[in-house]
């Protein structure tokens, strides 16, 4: 019994001690597995292309000039990255005021929970209405998702803090502005940090919806065009191109969060 105990509680240990090279080389590795994979599995199994291409020929689709790659891909990263930005200023912003009001918090703070169960998707059309199409009405559809999120989390982390805290800062005391700086913004920050990823994923499909819906450029408008001609793989292509800007923003997430918080305090 005693010789099990060490074993077991020394694993996690062992796992966290690894170099950082070595877990994101065996990210890699699973990922150019998959791909592997999936080349092979399409070859063996003569799977139609467009049913689904192999990884080589979604490659190739690179290479043809009428599809604008790299013009659309950075409509969409401008959208994503836009919407993003606008929701997480305004997220942390909104919480700062809901925290300072208890009677703004009781009167305005159900009525977005109420908006927020709008589904975007509806929404979309009527702000095409309002404001037309393009880069704008989509930052702004991506915004519309990304907002909730980070303003939840930012007033959950702000109300967490420790009461011996606080009674500790007042009978210092302490000015409103020294109990946020060095006691409330700090505790937040996982939580801050939590919402933050969440709104990445949410970022993405609020702009690829924004282009599904009305948009004459962006890699979710290529998508529609390509997929009347059953361009397959284009389609993937213009996936995977998503997919990477998502990742993108997601690893940015990860190296803020890295500089601004230790490890230990991180919300996993």
């Amino acid at each position: 019994m005693t010789a099990i105990v060490p074993a077991a509680s020394g694993q996690p240990a062992a796992s966290a001690d690894r170099p950082a090279w070595q877990r994101w080389a065996a990210v890699a590795g699973v990922h150019l597995a998959c791909i592997a994979l999936w080349e092979l599995a399409v070859r063996a199994f003569k799977i139609q292309t467009f049913i689904l291409p192999a990884p080589s020929q979604v490659l190739a689709t690179l290479a043809n000039p009428n599809y604008h790659w790299l013009h659309n891909t950075g409509v969409t990263a401008l959208e994503v990255f836009g919407g993003y930005a606008l929701g997480l200023v305004l997220g942390i912003l909104g919480a700062l005021l809901f925290i300072t009001s208890r009677r703004l918090m009781l009167l305005a703070f159900p009525l977005l929970v109420t908006l927020n169960m709008i589904p975007k998707v509806a929404l979309g059309p009527l702000i095409i209405v309002w404001f037309s199409y393009g880069i704008g009405p989509n930052i702004l559809i991506t915004f519309s998702l990304c907002f909730f999120p980070i303003l939840l989390t930012t007033i959950r982390g702000l109300n967490e803090t420790e009461p011996d805290l606080l009674n500790l800062v007042h009978a210092l005391r302490g000015s409103r502005w020294q109990l946020f700086r060095y006691i409330q913004l700090p505790g937040s920050l996982p939580y801050v940090f939590s919402g933050m990823k969440v709104a990445t994923i949410l970022a993405v499909a609020g702009a690829v919806v924004g282009e599904f819906i009305a948009s004459d450029k962006g890699l979710g408008y290529l998508m529609i065009q390509v997929q009347a001609s059953l361009d397959t793989p284009a389609v993937f292509m213009a996936v995977l191109l998503i997919t990477g800007l998502g990742v993108l923003l997601y690893l940015l997430v990860l190296l803020m969060e890295r500089y601004f918080i230790t490890q230990d305090a991180r919300i996993q």
